[in-house]
């Protein structure tokens, strides 16, 4: 069981968690993505955006080259490095906070550590490259494992279980126990919203998130635009902002230690109420 707080080092930035919930800034280098595929394909206009996302609060920057949306196609490893390692070393050089390379190649991970990055967030929780947990270990890096089912292109393609909360449970602790068993110090979860999962099983993981906590580590979520939010509001990505402040807000009062966004100055805001009640302190 997760302790009232707990200290990682990540990078050069101290993140004690249960304080206060983390943003986790979203930076898309893909042409692609479902929300903003296009909007920072530029390399020069990505390096600005992560660097607005901290000024706006952002926590740490997750940076991704491949779109990993409902039937994204593969995007080969020297392609995905070309993409998202210069924009990684050039946000690196002016400011400590961490970085995420959001990838499930262990090709992509180690190229991305090298340049400065210190958290490797896979979609896949190490499951799709046998050589992931090795290169995060050698690197003494920290990973968010993340579940999914099938792969972004077929994972929504009629998803069923008998129990998610369950079955997603199960497949995050067996994948923790996996990645500490590999060297592995610091471990992140994530129950891998809209990822194999229809809208009434988004809903049901947000509202039972706290039983993850019996895992034992810190706890991400993303919800940030997704398609659930749009089903409910029956609005467009680029018209999700209220009905994503009340999925982050609802994640957070039900324990999510770190939130995965792509309007930080907004749900700074928001996290920063949330995190009022939840811990009935201003």
């Amino acid at each position: 069981m997760l302790s009232s707080t707990c200290t990682y080092k990540l990078g050069e930035s101290l993140i004690e968690f249960g304080t206060r919930t983390y943003l986790m800034g979203i930076l898309n280098v893909t042409p692609d993505s479902f929300s903003d595929g296009g909007r920072f394909f530029d390399q020069t206009d990505a390096v600005l955006h992560g660097f607005q996302m901290v000024k706006d609060g952002a926590d740490m920057i997750d940076v991704g080259g491949e779109s990993t949306r409902p039937g994204a196609e593969y995007v080969p490893a020297d392609e995905e490095i070309r993409r998202v390692v210069p924009v990684i070393r050039k946000i690196r050089q002016k400011t400590s906070v961490p970085v995420s390379i959001d990838t499930y190649k262990s090709e992509v991970a180690k190229a991305a550590l090298e340049a400065g990055a210190t958290i490797v967030n896979d979609i896949s929780g190490l499951h799709f490259d046998e050589k992931m947990a090795e290169v995060i270990a050698e690197h003494s890096a920290s990973v968010v494992i993340m579940h999914i089912k099938g792969t972004p292109k077929d994972m929504q393609t009629n998803p069923e279980y008998d129990d998610v909360v369950r079955e997603v449970y199960d497949y995050l602790s067996k994948s923790v126990e996996s990645a500490s068993n590999s060297g592995i110090k610091q471990i992140m979860i994530d129950p891998g919203i809209g990822f194999g999962k229809t809208a009434n099983h988004n809903l049901e993981l947000l509202n039972r998130l706290e039983e993850f906590r019996g895992i034992g580590v810190p706890i991400l979520i993303g919800v940030s635009r997704k398609s659930f939010i749009g089903k409910i509001l029956d609005t467009p990505v680029d018209a999700r902002l209220e009905g994503t402040a009340a999925a982050v807000t609802a994640s957070i009062l039900h324990g999510a230690d770190i939130v995965r966004v792509h309007d930080v100055r907004e749900m700074r805001r928001v996290a920063r109420v949330a995190d009022a009640i939840r811990r009935q302190r201003v």
